[in-house]
C-alpha cells in the first residue's frame, strides 16, 4: 500500500474521531441546557405560585383595586357636576355652578368678539383633561348683573373661582402676551400657575405632546376661518 495513502486514511479516520466526540460533547451540552431550563421554568411555577399565595400581595391587590374604584367614582360625580365639557350657561345658573365645584373657570364673552373665540377654543379643548375643575362660560350681554358684580370692564374676562370665591382672573389677553396666535399649552401653564388645574405627572404630560399640538393645529385652523368669516 502506498505509505501516503495509509496516512491520509489515518489522519481522516483521527479527524473522525475528534469530530465524533466533539458532536458527543455538543450534544451532552444541549441534553444538560434542557435540563437546566426545564429545572428553573419548575422553580419559576412554585414562586409564581407563592406569591399568589402571599397575603401582603393579596393586600396590596385589594387596595389597588379599591382605589381605582374610588377614582372612578369620583369622576362620576364630577361628570354629573358638569365636569369634563365646557358648558355655556345662563345668568340663573351661575352661582349653582360656580359654587357648586369646587374649583371653577367661567369665560364672560361676547359673541362677536374675535378674541372670545379664540379663548372659547383654548377653554373647550383643556376642559376634558382637567376633570377636577369645571369649565363653563356666560354671554356678558345676558348676564348684567353678574358683569356689573364682579367688576367686569373687559372682554374676553376668565374669572377663576375657588370654593364659590373669584379668586382670580385673566383679563382679556394680558397674560399671554397680548397676541392672538398663543398656544393652548401656554393657557394651561398659566391656570396651573393660578392653581386653578392640578399638575399632571411627567408621562400624562409626554402622552399628551402630539395631542397639545393637534389640538393647537385645530384652533389656529378654526379662529383663522372665523377672522374670515368676520
Amino acid at each position: 500500500m502506498d505509505p501516503d495513502a495509509v496516512k491520509s486514511t489515518l489522519s481522516n479516520l483521527a479527524f473522525g474521531n475528534v469530530m465524533a466526540a466533539a458532536a458527543r460533547d455538543y450534544q451532552k451540552e444541549i441534553v444538560a441546557k434542557e435540563k437546566a431550563q426545564a429545572a428553573s421554568a419548575s422553580h419559576d411555577e412554585v414562586d409564581l405560585d407563592e406569591l399568589l399565595d402571599d397575603p401582603e400581595l393579596e393586600k396590596l391587590h385589594a387596595e389597588r383595586i379599591a382605589a381605582l374604584k374610588k377614582e372612578v367614582e369620583k369622576r362620576e360625580v364630577l361628570k354629573r357636576q358638569g365636569h369634563g365639557e365646557y358648558r355655556e350657561i345662563t345668568e340663573g345658573d351661575f352661582l349653582g355652578e360656580v359654587t357648586g365645584s369646587e374649583k371653577v373657570i367661567c369665560h364672560f364673552y361676547h359673541r362677536e368678539f374675535y378674541r372670545c373665540k379664540i379663548m372659547d377654543k383654548h377653554l373647550k379643548a383643556l376642559a376634558p383633561i382637567y376633570l377636577g375643575t369645571k369649565f363653563i362660560k356666560l354671554d356678558a350681554e345676558n348676564a348684567p348683573f353678574f358683569v356689573t358684580k364682579l367688576g367686569i370692564k373687559t372682554l374676553p374676562c376668565v374669572i377663576l373661582f375657588k370654593k364659590g370665591i373669584a379668586a382670580d382672573r385673566l383679563i382679556g389677553f394680558q397674560d399671554l402676551g397680548s397676541k392672538d396666535d398663543f398656544s393652548t399649552r401656554a393657557l394651561e401653564n398659566i391656570l396651573k400657575m393660578k392653581g386653578i388645574i392640578d399638575e399632571k405627572k411627567k408621562d400624562e404630560d409626554d402622552e399628551d405632546d402630539e395631542t397639545y399640538m393637534s389640538m393647537n393645529r385645530r384652533v389656529r385652523s378654526s379662529t383663522a376661518q372665523d377672522s374670515d368669516s368676520d
